[in-house]
């Protein structure tokens, strides 16, 4: 986890997109969430699927759910596998760079108070899934913002794996989202339950957190 910063080797604007930030800014503040199709600017997110491509499988580890002692992994709720972005690479990196222009405009635009960031690669393998779930409950937790990017070229219908982000407990039909490469879905962490649909062929995505500072005089936030 880490607090938002300039981290990467180039200048912090060399991601940074406003037009694009409006964009995400404009769906939060007006639905909730923002669905923005190949959108990802298009060096960052070939820089990122060719890393990910690259990573060697020990690096990826079986996701579960919870924090801490509480972390438990539970294949009925998900079945992905994950590897934790730390920005060590030079793609790691840009990618929290990004982020960081990112967590900047929101914070001006919509005084959100986004503090840190936590993110991971993840990797769907055929016929994993992950169960309808909320990214945070109300009153429990300091996610304030999820942010999901893909890395999935020439993706079919028939490849299932779409994002399904539902209104509330009671909708049962949802917004199906495709995960083609470089498109941007961002939400409200405590509103929105999601879930993912099995894949029929190798998924690829990166998820995040934006959080608020939760520090206190025994536990400084983020966690070290």
């Amino acid at each position: 986890m880490l607090a938002l910063k300039n981290v990467s080797q180039f200048s912090e604007n060399n991601f940074n997109d406003d037009s694009l930030f409006a964009l995400i800014a404009q769906g939060i503040e007006s639905n909730g969430y923002s669905i923005l199709p190949t959108a990802l600017p298009e060096a960052l997110t070939e820089t990122l699927f060719t890393h990910q491509q690259l990573m060697e499988a020990d690096k990826f580890k079986n996701a579960g759910i919870g924090r801490g002692k509480e972390y438990l992994k539970n294949e009925f709720v998900r079945t992905d596998a994950i590897s934790w972005i730390t920005g060590e690479t030079e793609a790691g990196a840009d990618w929290l760079n990004w982020v960081a222009g990112l967590q900047s405009y929101l914070n001006r635009r919509l005084f959100l108070g986004l503090f840190s960031f936590e993110s991971h690669f993840a990797h769907y393998s055929p016929g994993d899934y992950y169960k309808r779930h909320y990214d945070a409950f109300k009153g429990e937790s300091n996610r304030v913002l999820s942010l999901i990017v893909y890395f999935n070229s020439n993706w079919l219908a028939s490849d299932g794996g779409e994002l399904v982000l539902y209104q509330d407990q009671q909708d049962q039909v949802g917004t199906k989202v495709v995960p083609l490469m470089g498109t941007i879905v961002a939400f409200l962490s405590e509103e929105f339950p999601h879930e993912v649909l099995a894949a029929n062929r190798d998924r690829y995505s990166i998820a995040g957190w934006f959080r608020v500072n939760t520090s206190v005089t025994d536990r400084v936030d983020p966690p070290r």
